[in-house]
């Protein structure tokens, strides 16, 4: 049986930081270029205290009977001058979410994803905004079968130390210049 109970991550610091290291241990799959998790653990962890205090965040916890299975994690983000788009109130951001492997395919990322929007929908909140790579295609997957559209891509350019070339961040893309 699954059950989804909100936590304070302060509170449950070691649980959310080990299926943190977890999450960012799969993104690192999909982009090489993700740092290790021991040289960004504390800052972020902090960061996501942090904004679940002072940003109306929630982080929902999912268990399947007492063992934790996988978090969903999102704060708003206050509207401000820089927004070029006809919605002006807050915006959910959905930053974090992982479901344990022995877990997965078992519809727990989707009810911990219901249950965030229906929280913040029941706030008066209508837009909602994620980020996924674009590698991450089972991701992208799940967000168009939620309603989600992709809206804008990030183009992103790394250069060597010297700033002479450009670094490769998805090796053996065609379209990379060396």
């Amino acid at each position: 049986m699954v059950t989804i109970k909100p936590i304070r991550i302060r509170d449950h610091y070691a649980l959310i930081s080990g299926m943190m290291q977890q999450l960012h241990i799969s993104e690192k799959e999909f982009f090489l270029k993700t740092a290790s998790w021991e040289s960004i653990a504390d800052n972020y962890m902090q960061h996501v205290i942090e904004t679940q205090e002072t940003c109306d965040g929630t982080c929902l916890l999912a268990y399947v009977d007492d063992t934790p299975a996988g978090f969903i994690f999102a704060y708003l983000e206050e509207a401000d001058e820089s927004r070029i788009e006809d919605y002006t109130n807050d915006t959910l951001y959905v930053s974090d979410g992982y479901v344990a492997a022995e877990f997965r395919r078992q519809g727990i990322y989707k009810l911990m994803n219901e249950k965030l929007e229906s929280i913040y929908i029941e706030k008066g909140i209508r837009r909602i905004v994620r980020y996924t790579l674009t590698n991450n295609v089972r991701m992208q997957q799940f967000l168009a079968s939620k309603d989600y559209e992709p809206v804008r891509l990030v183009y992103e350019k790394w250069l060597t130390e010297d700033g002479k070339k450009p670094v490769a961040l998805f090796p053996g893309k065609t379209g990379h210049q060396e």
